[in-house]
């Protein structure tokens, strides 16, 4: 490609078709709204629906929006998953594991295998098998996105939480293990480390002066991300404008890390 070749059509998602589980709340549903925003007809596997905000999001941006009850961490889930997309559009271009949580803050002597076996379930066993479930498509076609949903956490220690740490960081090595793989099929395995963000979940956390204040004190930006902060990264990942970035994490976070 000449670089008189290159124009903003290469970040257009118009005629794709994404899954983006957990896609109905907090930091999925920014994905969702990026995702249709740049043309993209989006899926959402979802525990539950959201009263239709998202749907909302997602057809005023003139895209399609199909929403599936699931629950990835139950076996043969993610296939279904990926059939029912199959089934409504014919083909999955593009993949964001977003579906996450952090649950049960104890000390590490009150953390147990419940704790753990449960948050490894969601955060980076259900990501691994929506990838071995799309894999097969996106090689035929000879073409994909797939964008797995790190954190601050996939660099920095867990403390009160071992597991979210521990699956954030693997979630960095799936990513990087899967491009190794897949790069030579023409799909591109990347992941998105979001830093501290203004949603529901971080409300009390925000509300709470001193630990606000350290925070951003952290922050050379100086403020909590807004969700509308990762729509211009996400669509990046999602499109040919990365057609030769591969497992890379994208961080944003204001520049929380260079401090």
């Amino acid at each position: 490609m000449e670089l008189s070749d290159f124009n903003m059509d290469f970040f257009s998602l118009k005629g794709k078709n994404a899954i983006v589980t957990g896609g109905n709340g907090g930091l999925g549903q920014a994905f969702s709204t990026a995702l249709a925003t740049a043309g993209a007809n989006v899926m959402v596997p979802s525990l539950m629906d959201d009263d239709g905000a998202t749907r909302k999001l997602v057809e005023d941006a003139g895209a399609e929006y199909h929403f599936i009850e699931a629950d990835i961490t139950a076996e043969g889930e993610c296939k279904r998953v990926v059939d029912a997309c199959l089934d409504v559009w014919g083909r999955i271009d593009i993949l964001v594991n977003c579906a996450g949580i952090g649950i049960n803050v104890k000390d590490v002597t009150r953390f147990g295998r419940a704790e753990w076996d449960k948050m490894v379930a969601v955060n980076q066993t259900a990501a691994f098998e929506m990838i071995h479930e799309v894999c097969p498509h996106m090689i035929a076609q000879r073409s994909g996105k797939i964008i797995n949903i790190g954190s601050l956490f996939s660099y920095l220690g867990g403390r009160w939480s071992p597991a979210y740490a521990a699956t954030k960081h693997g979630i960095v090595g799936l990513t990087k293990a899967m491009c190794d793989e897949l790069a030579g099929f023409n799909i591109q395995v990347n992941a998105l480390a979001p830093g501290y963000f203004a949603t529901a979940l971080t409300e009390a956390t925000r509300k709470d002066e001193a630990r606000n204040a350290e925070i951003l004190n952290h922050i050379p930006a100086n403020r909590w991300g807004w969700t509308s902060d990762l729509m211009g990264a996400t669509v990046f990942l999602a499109s040919a404008a990365s057609d030769y970035v591969n497992g890379t994490v994208l961080t944003v976070d204001g520049g929380y890390l260079v401090r």
